[in-house]
């Protein structure tokens, strides 16, 4: 059995946290490229300029993408085969985030009561999701999560008889309503099927999917595809201001569900979209 040591994961998490606020994912900063040439408003494109303008001096300078450097979010692959020694899992990803978010000069956005508002510190709690999987290697996907972006989120418990139709009706209301709070360009994360809670967890990490990757079943892909196209056609464009590209891209994670529901879950991130893997 493999072991991997408590202090190897925070030494691993702290740099993870610090690198996903410097630098911007390739796959997003190459959308963003492209996004420049497509985009036909002028002040769309010059929006575009300074996005990417902005991501290179983040990463000559090392300092964050955006002042909002999120809730510190998980997707961690745990092989079945490993053994954690020297302390818990979830502690050593707490300690990492407390470390890379101290050191790294990233701001600390976490409040210990939703309703009392007294800052943690330290950017901890970290939100960590967890799958157990064959083999013996440790996953950690980190996607820090801006309260902007998070706070246009959307669930829809809809019915099945409002088919296709009906998921596209309510993606185009979620993404029309955020309007230009959102900090746009987006990706629009979807989320469907599951239940309740699972939507909105296919969704969030349908925004972990590199830009340019479609959804494995044709079905999905070319609803990936028509609802891009609808939401840039809306017109809202970069930053709000108008254009072509409201959207950089769509992506669809699907669940099975019961036969009388179809759950509906709409995450959308922003135009810097962070999120950064590494295998242990």
């Amino acid at each position: 059995m493999k072991s991997v040591h408590f202090n190897e994961i925070v030494k691993a998490v702290k740099t993870m946290c610090i690198k996903a606020n410097y630098y911007l994912p390739e796959d997003i900063y190459q959308a963003l490229s492209e996004a420049r040439v497509q985009e036909i408003s002028p002040v769309g494109k010059d929006i575009l300029k300074d996005i990417c303008v902005n991501a290179d001096i983040a990463k000559s300078e090392d300092i964050p993408i955006c002042q909002d450097t999120g809730t510190a979010v998980f997707f961690i692959k745990l092989g079945q085969d490993i053994h954690i020694e020297g302390g818990l899992l979830d502690e050593a990803i707490n300690e990492g985030v407390r470390q890379g978010y101290v050191e790294g000069y990233l701001r600390k956005s976490i409040v210990e009561n939703p309703l009392y508002r007294k800052n943690t510190g330290d950017n901890t709690p970290a939100i960590v999701h967890y799958e157990i999987v064959g083999g013996d290697e440790l996953e950690i996907l980190i996607a820090p999560k801006g309260g902007g972006s998070e706070n246009m989120s959307k669930v829809y418990m809809l019915t099945p008889s409002q088919g296709v139709d009906g998921v596209k009706k309510a993606v185009i209301e979620a993404v029309t309503l955020a309007g230009p709070n959102a900090c746009l360009p987006v990706v629009v994360g979807i989320g469907l099927g599951g239940n309740f809670e699972k939507c909105t967890l296919l969704a969030k990490q349908a925004l972990t999917r590199d830009i340019g990757s479609s959804h494995p079943d044709s079905r999905m892909a070319e609803l990936e595809r028509e609802l891009l196209q609808e939401i840039n056609d809306l017109g809202i464009g970069p930053q709000g201001l108008g254009g072509k590209i409201t959207a950089l891209a769509v992506h669809i994670e699907d669940y099975p569900c019961h036969i009388a529901s179809m759950p509906l879950a709409i995450n959308i991130g922003c135009h810097v979209n962070r999120h950064k893997t590494i295998r242990l």
